[in-house]
């Protein structure tokens, strides 16, 4: 019976967000801030717009450093403003 309901609760869990972002700071234990761009088009006048933001995510082996391409899932709270975590280093930094 408990077996059922472990399967249940994995079915009814959401798709989780994954986002790719260069890490801009990397100063504090296991993580890293990582600046997201996310481009959208002006309704009225059709421009396309670069918007960035900032997350903090969580870097389990402090692997990443600053300009490293990565990218990050989101995941439960972690800390007060930590929800994403690195899944994977894409480009280190030259």
């Amino acid at each position: 019976m408990s077996a059922t309901k472990i399967e249940g609760a994995a079915d009814s869990r959401a798709d989780r967000k994954t986002r790719r972002g260069y890490v801009v700071s990397d100063k504090m234990d296991k993580t890293v801030v990582v600046e997201v761009e996310d481009r959208v088009k002006h309704p009225l006048y059709g421009k396309v717009i670069r918007r960035t933001s900032k997350v903090k995510a969580h870097d389990e082996a402090n692997a990443a450093g600053v300009g490293d391409l990565v990218t990050i899932m989101e995941t439960r709270p972690l800390s007060a403003t930590k929800r994403w975590r690195v899944v994977e280093i894409l480009e280190k930094a030259k």
